[in-house]
């Protein structure tokens, strides 16, 4: 009777350790850093969730967004998203049109929204 107990506890913790590992290799959290870290892109955003910022990063450089809910003539939409950068230093190196590309993607995502990007980037783009 023991033996059948120990047994199944461990084909229990066999299939918690799988769980678990699948649920690791899947968490988009951990995407999002293999992919700035590879200097990829990636866009990680709760499209249904409109009070959850999202993030992308791009060339190493990860970015966050706040975005703010309003009407539109026909239905309510995000019209605006404010873009900042978490470490400036990471900036270096980035044009004009890498953040005009950044612009074209998230108004894919989101076609109604004004995006405004926060200090050093906005005074960048003014010039």
């Amino acid at each position: 009777m023991f033996v059948l107990l120990i047994r199944l506890v461990l084909i229990a913790l066999v299939f918690f350790l799988l769980f678990r590992a699948v649920q690791y290799l899947l968490n988009p959290k951990r995407k999002l850093e293999l992919a700035r870290e590879k200097r990829e892109l990636y866009f990680l955003d709760d499209r249904e969730n409109v009070r959850k910022n999202f993030l992308l990063t791009y060339k190493g450089v990860l970015f966050e967004g706040e975005k703010y809910l309003g009407t539109t003539d026909q239905s309510f939409e995000v019209i605006s998203i404010f873009i900042w950068s978490h470490n400036v230093p990471s900036l270096q190196g980035l044009s004009v049109e890498d953040f005009r590309y950044l612009e074209g993607l998230i108004k894919e995502k989101y076609p109604h929204a004004k995006i405004d990007w926060k200090s050093p980037i906005h005074e960048f783009l003014k010039h």
